[in-house]
């Protein structure tokens, strides 16, 4: 079998012109990035904004395992699908961060023959807008220690500052260094911090702002220290905004990109499902609404993370309304999360494949509390068994849901005909009552605790003082009707990773806070959540190279 490099260079593209002409953009409303990527222009996202609205459809997933589950392959089959049968429909996804392509993760533009394509162009610089975001992340962190450096008018605490650097690559070293070294005019001596670019709190900004105004209001609004009397320092009290904003102009504009069956796909923004929202932009979310009939989009991680905040962050400050969401899961997944190890998944076993498929189950109810209809799907294997299939079905169908194989890795838009008509079926005949989880009036710590309960199915919440501290100031400072955004593990819904399949009798412990001021949100950290990831011990980065034709190999 091909690698999904060799599929994706092997395609055919069509010049990104006409594949925008497939929904009615025209080029003078590309910004053209070569002949296969485009950012649309502020012009056509201005025109457009009276446009009805298409049907918005969210693919999501059991809680990831080693055995692969395949939601954006899902996400990007289901678009060829709907091309198929003749729909406008457009894909709307997150870029990809460089770390994991050199790390262990690989890519993230579908697999198989369910793509979006340049691949390799999309996983490496794509059209810079990453490097936007690291560059006005360090020039904020740059302003800081010059206003410090510079006799420190407001006052700032070297003690309490928050703002930490970034860089979009794997680098365990650098999550904790000190800076200022040197002469005294090399700047105070402090201890210091980076984190990968998808978690810096601008990548999340730039996903939730409507435009230039709204980016620049959420830039200014950042707290990146505060000072001896306990007072917060923001991005608007450094100067800092207006250069931070010239600096991500361009990137605020969405990406238009192909599947290999030339359905468009927008792809724009990539914040961590941890400590972020997990969702691509609210701008190309919007945009896609307004262009297509149908919009599929995705949301990192398992719903646990990705799809109750896709609902309940970006939903509500955006004012989406979904219509239905697409639950992704394999045979093989659900066998893991019954306790079998990675390398007997092939082998039928339905009594792991009943002890596992809880976790199934305990997602399908949650998204029912969103009042949004399901239509589960399992993402074939050749290994899967006609037994193991039918339960699956059967389990589904009892609990209210639609249910279809996807075959799209394999076969492209046409392994995706049953899925995509089961979701047409589902958006057709389901109304889909669509409300958040809780209100914004709950306090921080009941906004918490309803997540913990109703969604991870937790006992309680425990904090430590540290962050009973830190939401009474949150709260002090007027933050306290802000959504939370809970930053844990996403291989277990318990904020303990080995706990597989559908834990119970466990508490979630929140071990430290703090306010998202910008974005909107305050993150509420259970565990160990990691904001720069490391390198393994033989990372992908050995296996990439480039030949004397200029063509990528082991770009997986």
């Amino acid at each position: 079998m091909k690698t999904d490099i060799q599929i994706a260079q092997e395609a055919t593209m069509l010049p990104i012109k006409d594949v925008a002409a497939s929904i009615g953009i025209k080029e003078d409303d590309l910004e053209l990035y070569g002949k296969y990527k485009a950012k649309i222009s502020d012009e056509l996202i201005n025109r457009t904004k009276k446009n009805p609205d298409g049907k918005l459809i969210l693919v999501t997933a059991i809680n990831p395992t080693p055995a692969g589950e395949g939601k954006t392959t899902t996400s990007v089959g289901l678009g060829e699908a709907f091309g198929r049968l003749g729909k406008k429909a457009l894909i709307a996804l997150r870029e990809p961060s460089l770390g994991p392509c050199f790390g262990i993760k690989g890519g993230a533009a579908g697999g198989g023959y369910a793509q979006v394509v340049p691949m390799e162009d999309l996983n490496l610089h794509f059209t810079g807008d990453f490097h936007a975001i690291t560059s006005a992340n360090n020039l904020l962190a740059a302003l800081l220690d010059n206003h410090i450096q510079q006799g420190n008018e407001l006052g700032i605490d070297p003690r309490q500052i928050v703002w930490k650097r970034c860089m979009d690559m794997n680098d365990r070293v650098l999550r904790n260094i000190v800076v200022g070294l040197g002469s005294k005019m090399d700047g105070m001596v402090r201890e210091d911090h980076f984190v990968i670019t998808v978690a810096s709190e601008i990548m999340a900004i730039l996903c939730l702002a409507d435009d230039m105004a709204d980016l620049k209001k959420r830039l200014g609004r950042i707290i990146v220290a505060y000072t001896f009397d306990g007072k917060p320092v923001t991005a608007d009290d450094l100067q800092a905004t207006g250069s931070m904003a010239a600096l991500l102009k361009d990137a605020l504009k969405p990406n238009l990109i192909q599947t290999l069956e030339h359905t468009p796909a927008i792809v724009h923004g990539g914040p961590f499902a941890n400590i972020a929202h997990g969702c691509n932009s609210v701008r190309a979310t919007k945009t896609a609404l307004k262009l297509a009939d149908y919009v599929i989009t995705e949301a990192g991680f398992g719903a646990d993370l990705g799809a109750e905040k896709f609902f309940d962050i970006k939903c509500r400050m955006a004012g989406l309304k979904p219509d239905a969401v697409v639950l992704v899961a394999t045979i093989r997944a659900l066998k893991y999360n019954g306790g079998v190890p990675k390398d007997e998944l092939s082998s039928e076993n339905l009594d792991a494949l009943k002890a596992g498929i809880v976790n199934l189950e305990k997602h399908i109810e949650n998204l029912h509390k969103f009042g949004v209809p399901v239509v589960v799907t399992l993402n074939s294997f050749v290994t899967d068994t006609k037994a193991e299939t039918d339960f699956v079905e059967q389990f589904c169908k009892e609990r209210g849901c639609e249910f279809a194989l996807s075959e799209v890795w394999e076969k492209g838009g046409e392994g995706g005909i049953d899925l995509a008509n089961k979701v047409l079926e589902t958006i057709e005949h389901k109304e889909s009552n669509f409300k958040v989880l809780y209100d914004d009036s709950l306090s921080l710590k009941e906004k918490i605790e309803t997540v913990a309960k109703e969604i991870y199915g937790a006992d309680g919440v425990t904090y430590s003082p540290a962050a009973e501290r830190e939401l009474k100031r949150i709260t002090d400072l007027g933050m306290g009707d802000f959504p939370v955004c809970m930053a844990k593990t996403q291989y277990s819904l318990s904020d303990d990773a080995k706990k597989l399949g559908r834990p119970s009798g466990f508490k979630i412990n929140v071990r430290e806070v703090y306010a998202s001021a910008g974005a909107g949100f305050v993150v509420a950290v259970n565990g160990s959540i990691m904001t720069m990831p490391g390198l393994s011990k033989k990372p992908a980065a050995y296996g990439i190279d480039v030949d004397d034709n200029g063509v990528i190999t082991g770009l997986f």
